[in-house]
Formats: structure tokens, sequence, C-alpha cells
């Protein structure tokens, strides 16, 4: 077993290039006022939540004989009530994900991994056991976890041009967490959703695009080139794409809205110019619905 000292070195060396991001987030979510005592209720859990008078039917294994010492009346030691579920969370980590369009605000990859992460401190602060799809990190609560979450959405990004979700790891009845600018081919978003569906598992997906992905402010001559160099297109009336471009991205916002209420999930879009405590506020909202 690991001592406290040894511990306190790991997350010493965890913590050393993060702080930027957690305490971002960390900041991010005291702006929501959750309220750690609002969900609290008698329940089967690890952590003491009041003693109360003991009642007829109370079993006697139950009463805390040494609070009850100290009056003529027994009391009983209840438990604070905690979550047995999950939350799973996967950001898209490809290159489409680093654009920014004038530079006035971050990436797109910047917004979804603080959000995530600042969601992630809101679900433990709950109690929630939060982790990555996939194996390598498993849900978990405590610092450390927060910790760890960091150090994985502080790493480059992809090769690829477009992501697709990661639907391994996702526990049965839990809840997932879907973000990313879904660009790309949406069959392996709809195929991630099944398998959540037969899971039982609900949750939300969060499209992060930039303004400038939603205004299309292109004119003249323009050279269009993925983010990974991948896919090139050069047009001499960039004006004239931008009807069919706008059309293209609202069908693609519906069939992602289909996508997930089919699935039981919740769907929205998030601009990287709006404000980031919304989008938060929705996100811990459709994760709580999915509940």
């Amino acid at each position: 077993m690991s001592s406290p000292a040894h511990l306190r070195a790991q997350a010493q060396t965890l913590a050393g290039p993060l702080p930027p991001l957690l305490a971002e987030a960390e900041h991010l979510a005291a702006t929501i006022l959750l309220g750690e005592h609002g969900r609290r209720r008698a329940g089967t859990g690890d952590e003491f939540w009041q003693y109360r008078p003991a009642t007829i039917g109370d079993e006697a294994r139950n009463i805390d004989w040494r609070r009850s010492a100290r009056t003529d009346t027994p009391f009983v030691r209840e438990k604070e009530w905690q979550s047995a579920q999950s939350v799973i969370l996967w950001v898209d980590d490809a290159q489409s994900m680093e654009f920014s369009g004038d530079g006035s605000h971050g990436t797109k990859s910047e917004r979804a991994r603080l959000l995530a992460l600042a969601v992630a401190v809101l679900l433990m602060r709950g109690g929630e056991r939060v982790g990555l799809s996939g194996f390598d990190l498993p849900p978990r609560h405590g610092n450390m976890q927060l910790l760890r979450l960091a150090e994985a959405f502080s790493t480059p990004a992809a090769d690829t041009d477009f992501g697709a979700p990661e639907a391994r790891g996702m526990l049965p009845q839990s809840r997932a967490l879907f973000v990313s600018d879904f660009m790309g081919d949406l069959a392996p978003v709809e195929a991630a959703l099944a398998k959540a569906a037969d899971r039982g598992v609900r949750g939300a997906l969060l499209q992060v695009l930039d303004p400038q992905e939603e205004a299309f402010p292109f004119d003249g001559r323009t050279i269009f080139q993925s983010m990974a160099g991948a896919i090139k297109f050069e047009t001499n009336q960039a004006a004239d794409l931008r009807s069919r471009y706008i059309d293209r991205l609202n069908d693609r916002r519906a069939r992602l809205r289909d996508l997930a209420r089919h699935a039981g999930w919740h769907y929205t879009c998030h601009h990287t110019g709006e404000s980031a405590q919304s989008a938060l506020m929705w996100l811990f909202g459709a994760l709580e619905r999915g509940r």
C-alpha cells in the first residue's frame, strides 16, 4: 500500500505541468452554485450524515451506543446517500478541434477540455465517479482522479483530421458525455450511441464550434484545408458556398439531435465565443437529467 508521502509525491509530479487547466476548470465550476449538501438524504453509503433519535423499527445493530450514552435517548447513525453510477467522458482530440478562427477565442479543443474537466469537478463534488472512455482511466473520484483527468486532457492532439467517439468502457446503466465538433463521419457517432442505448447508458452530446464555422465569413478566392492537411479545396467564389454550407451544417446538427433523442441522450451546440459558464450549466443539468 502506498504511503501518504508517496501519494503526495505522485500528486505533485502529476500536478506540476497542470495547474492552469485544472485551476481554470475549478474556477469555472465554482461559478455554479451547486451546494454540496443539496442532494444528501439517508440511505446506503460510506460517509456519516447525521444522528437521529431511534424509532420503532430500527434494529439494535444500527444504534450508535457511544453517542446514545451521552443522553437517555438512543441514537441511530445515518449515512449519506451516494450514487453508485459513474460518468464516462470522451473528448475529441483530433486536429479539427485545434481550429480557432480569428484568434480572438481559444481553440475548440481548449474549450472542450475545460468544460469536460469542470463538469468532472462538479460531478465529483456531488459524490460521482468520473473516468474516460476506453480502459486507460476507469471512473473514480477524488483529487488524484482530477489530476489524472487533467493530465489526459493536456496531451497533444492526435494526427487524424476528425475524431470518433470511443464507446468502450461504458458501464451498464452509467452516464456518458461526448464532446466534439462532430465534423467528421457521423456513422461512428451513431454506432457509439446505439451501443450506449443497448447498455442503458444515458448522456449528452456537446458540439463545440468556432463562430467562423457558424457564420462562414469567407469571400473571393479562398483555400480551405483541414487541420491535418489531408483535405484541401480551393475556390474563387467562396461567398457562393455560404448558403449550401450553412444548410449542410444545419442538417448535421439536426442529425445529431435526432441521434441523441433516439438514444435517450441530450444534445446542444456551443460556440467558443459564448460563455463557458452557460455551457457548463447545461452540461451538468443534462447529465443530472440522465440519472
